[in-house]
């Protein structure tokens, strides 16, 4: 596939009010391909001045309602206009994801394909956003309206590029925000390709703002006066300091931020089923999932024969360019995270855990680190910790119920759990015991439009997908009428 790619354009420009901007003199950020290290192209550095520019040009559309005021008939209409667009250049779409990413040709289809199913489901939303009529007295008519938020920035992560940029902007706009997007510097280009998609399908300009660049961009706009309502995916470092800027000014926040989940496999579970998922769970994108199934909490009556399938499943992992196709695990996203994760396993092994499989480098282009397993893991080690964001999983034994309950919430995070049983009331009582913001029962990373999705503790606050991200774009209003 490699050797039939056109080259991108030198520099790709961002969006204000419009326009495709690349400000003359203004700094220049590398887009690398992680699975060559090669140039892919350019983006411009947002200053002060483009900042400025589209959160102006975003309030400004909110204020005359060119987004808002439309019929919900229309705004409908344009969104799923939006899921067609992306619908027809689904391979195009996915390709430069891969490129940009490194993550392998078909979860960067399914990726895209999601984006268009979560347009397709918000394009529903603008004729639900309805308010309740209160019974209150006689002499009174009171009722309460649902109303756009105002100008929200979407701060988006570099692991799920396009999807993650549908789970915020389509219900943003369903809301009828206006919005200025920051895509993560390492990873800008189908946001880019995303909003001229969305000029193409009629949203207005103003609407829809992208600013590349790197933190200080994000950083600008969080603690902006004009912002009404931040949505940020990325670490929990970063996270603590969105939240800080966000309370200056009051700014409506979501937080989706890192997860350590565990997946807990208990005797009476379906091994075959495990594996297979095990492996999706763990080293599906490389690792670089914030719900990544990294603690493998098993039964201890089960362990040697569960670490034995498990080792035998990981050295089968298909390791390789993500455009070549039948990959696993991909590329990581740069050198940085290369490096960050094979710190991880040093740690580990300094700590007193087997590589059972993996822990080095292929000796190969690209920013590759082999699948590794990890046996002899404690619940108090950094690996078991600490989010590692890379392709690296520990097996934590455990005796029963209660002390696998125990494990898996000793942490901060709380984003996802896995159960794996065929004890019907187990995974019930399970699904209420985890401290967790999603919990999977035999099965793991299955995700719905309609299906909200977030964490508990220092995995965020709020909720992306479902109603409930709807409704985060929105104030309610109480209007009470004297008759």
């Amino acid at each position: 596939m490699r050797d039939t790619l056109a080259p991108l354009a030198p520099i790709e420009p961002f969006l204000v009010d419009g326009a495709w901007l690349a400000p003359e003199g203004a700094e220049l950020l590398d887009v690398v391909d992680p699975a060559t290290e090669e140039l892919l192209t350019r983006v411009p550095q947002a200053g002060p001045a483009e900042i400025e520019a589209a959160v102006t040009a975003a309030r400004r559309a909110h204020d005359d309602a060119r987004w808002s005021g439309m019929s919900p008939h229309d705004r409908s209409r344009i969104l799923n206009r939006v899921a067609d667009l992306i619908e027809d250049r689904l391979e195009d779409l996915a390709v430069l994801e891969t490129r940009d990413n490194g993550k392998p040709i078909e979860r960067s289809r399914a990726d895209t394909a999601t984006s268009a199913r979560v347009f397709r489901y918000y394009a529903g939303a603008p004729s639900r956003l309805t308010g309740t009529v209160v019974p209150v007295d006689a002499q009174h008519h009171v009722y309460t309206t649902l109303e756009p938020v105002g100008v929200a920035a979407l701060i988006l992560p570099w692991n799920f590029p396009i999807m993650t940029a549908s789970f915020k902007l389509a219900p943003a706009l369903a809301a009828g925000c206006t919005v200025v997007v920051k895509p993560a510097e390492q990873t800008p280009l189908t946001m880019l390709r995303l909003a001229a998609i969305c000029e193409e399908a009629g949203v207005p300009a103003g609407v829809v703002n992208v600013l590349t660049g790197d933190g200080r961009v994000g950083a600008a706009l969080t603690e902006h006066p004009l912002v009404s309502k931040v949505s940020f995916t990325g670490s929990t470092e970063v996270g603590r300091k969105v939240m800080r800027a966000a309370s200056e000014d009051f700014t409506r926040l979501t937080l989706e931020l890192g997860g350590k989940s565990p997946n807990i496999v208990f005797e009476d579970a379906d091994l075959d089923a495990v594996v297979l998922t095990a492996m999706r769970a763990s080293f599906g994108h490389s690792g670089q999932m914030c719900t990544a199934g990294s603690r493998l909490l098993v039964q201890r009556s089960i362990l040697d024969e569960t670490t034995e399938r498990l080792t035998a499943a990981v050295r089968k992992v298909a390791l390789g360019d993500g455009l070549a196709g039948g990959v696993t695990v991909g590329p990581l996203v740069s050198e940085e995270q290369r490096q960050q994760v094979l710190g991880y396993i040093a740690q580990g092994e300094a700590e007193g855990a087997v590589v059972a499989v993996g822990g080095g480098v292929p000796d190969r282009p690209g920013y590759y680190v082999e699948p590794t397993l990890f046996t002899g893991v404690t619940n108090t080690m950094t690996i078991a910790r600490e989010e590692i964001f890379g392709p690296v999983v520990g097996i934590i034994p455990f005796e029963d119920e209660d002390e696998a309950v125990a494990l898996a919430n000793d942490q901060t995070y709380g984003l996802a759990a896995g159960v794996w049983t065929n004890d019907l009331a187990r995974a019930h009582r399970m699904g209420r015991r985890l401290r967790a913001g999603t919990v999977w029962v035999n099965t793991y990373n299955l995700f719905d439009p309609a299906l909200s999705f977030g964490g508990v503790g220092e995995s965020g606050m709020g909720r992306d997908l479902g109603e409930e991200a709807l409704r985060s774009f929105c104030e309610l209003k109480s209007v009470v009428i004297a008759l």
